[in-house]
């Protein structure tokens, strides 16, 4: 019998017989022609015999809740979330915090007052701000620090390490030198074993139970099945991937996007602009990372578009409340102080404007951002831009597009030149 990745690879095969007109037709098919061109589609896995070893695992743990060992690293709302998923589980789980006082209270109330308010955490979780011995003998040590200090806690951490694993929580990129989180961990940990986890994970809504799903990314199957076994349930689903760069790449660019969309919705914006700005919003995604390395295909996945339109729709989002204050009026600077936490898209930005300008990879809406944020342009005349320029082709990654960044930034320019003087929205 064959399964359902064979008989893909079959309609593939056959399907390249077919004119190239055909072959254009479509998103998926488009996507899935790259892949095979460029020699990343994805390898052939056995569907029963990982689903049979993940059960395997998930029944050990559950026979015996000491059997995997974990601590978590920062207490924020994803965090703490997910240490309490793998507490609820049965795992033997710590929780992290570098401030000593707020440990006491969330041991005391069974809460994350700051970050999730109102929120009962498992009686099982255990909490510590002593990092030594949070991360000794553990097996999994999760990160999910800021972008900003990642690299400093893999640093403080790394007299301890015995053979334990590492997954990044962390969805951004090291300032000033476009460094992934996976990118960190093998400078600063290189003989380690490392993951990244990603998609649509807002952790109010995971806390309240209601169904979601996450992707370990990882080239060690043991450390992928491990991380399924201690964080799955009914109501939290864990696919695996062995495109870590793909996925991590993902879980940063969508904040970009969700800042654009806070941006467009404080504009009062219809529908169809929300729809056509979250699907160039892919293209612009799935491009880069095609150009940098990445899967394509894994862009249509959880950490690609499922957490593209999670981000971009919830004002659970930091990212997408960083927007909507920046639309209202407000400095970026006053934006950042009132949410009060980190929002990865703000350096994000800055970052991905560098890298593309540097190697030519066209990214409009990210150009737009960077010079509405960083440059003080008009938002009306840079979005006036935008529909001004339009594109000739719909998946710009698959198919060759006449614009470019110079281009862009003339028009741009030409754009904000000819727009009326307005008077300037206050600024808080």
């Amino acid at each position: 019998m064959t399964n359902a990745t064979d008989q893909k690879n079959d309609k593939n095969n056959s399907s390249n017989d077919k004119s190239s007109g055909d072959k254009q037709s479509g998103l998926l098919a488009s996507i899935i022609e790259r892949a095979t061109k460029s020699g990343i589609g994805r390898k052939k896995l056995n569907p029963s015999a990982v689903e049979s070893a993940v059960a395997k695992n998930m029944a050990q743990i559950h026979k015996n809740p000491t059997k995997l060992r974990l601590a978590f690293l920062g207490g924020g709302s994803f965090g703490t979330a997910m240490a309490n998923l793998a507490a609820r589980n049965g795992c033997d789980t710590t929780l992290w915090v570098r401030n000593k006082r707020t440990v006491k209270s969330m041991a005391k109330l069974q809460m994350n007052k700051q970050y999730l308010p109102g929120y009962k955490l498992d009686d099982r979780l255990k909490y510590s701000h002593d990092l030594e011995s949070s991360v000794k003998d553990k097996d999994i040590i999760f990160l999910a620090v800021p972008s900003s200090a990642f690299r400093e806690t893999l640093q403080n951490i790394a007299p301890f390490i015995t053979g334990q694993s590492i997954v990044s929580l962390t969805k951004g990129m090291e300032k000033d030198t476009f460094a992934m989180m996976s990118d960190i961990i093998k400078d600063v940990l290189p003989e380690v074993s490392f993951g990244v986890m990603s998609g649509p994970n807002l952790a109010v809504e995971i806390m309240k139970n209601m169904p979601s799903a996450t992707v370990i990314a990882s080239n060690s199957e043991p450390l992928r099945h491990a991380v399924q076994a201690a964080l799955h349930s009914a109501f939290f689903r864990v696919f695996a991937s062995d495109d870590v760069h793909g996925v991590e790449l993902g879980g940063a660019l969508k904040n970009i996007y969700a800042i654009a969309m806070g941006m467009a919705v404080a504009y009062e914006v219809g529908e169809n602009t929300k729809a056509m700005l979250l699907t160039r919003a892919l293209a612009e995604m799935s491009r880069f990372g095609v150009e940098t390395g990445a899967n394509p295909l894994t862009f249509l996945g959880l950490s690609g578009v499922g957490d593209l339109y999670a981000t971009c729709g919830s004002e659970l989002s930091r990212n997408f409340r960083i927007g909507n204050m920046l639309g209202r009026g407000m400095s970026i600077d006053a934006a950042v102080k009132k949410l009060g936490q980190t929002a990865e898209g703000v350096n994000t930005i800055q970052q991905v404007h560098e890298k593309a300008t540097k190697q030519g990879i066209y990214m409009p809406i990210t150009h737009a951002l960077y010079a509405v944020i960083y440059e003080d342009k008009a938002a009306l005349g840079v979005a006036l831009h935008l529909m001004e320029a339009g594109f000739r082709s719909d998946v710009e990654f698959v198919m060759p597009h006449d614009h470019s960044n110079a281009s862009l930034s003339a028009q741009m320019k030409k754009s904000a030149d000819d727009l009326p003087d307005t008077p300037a929205k206050d600024k808080d």
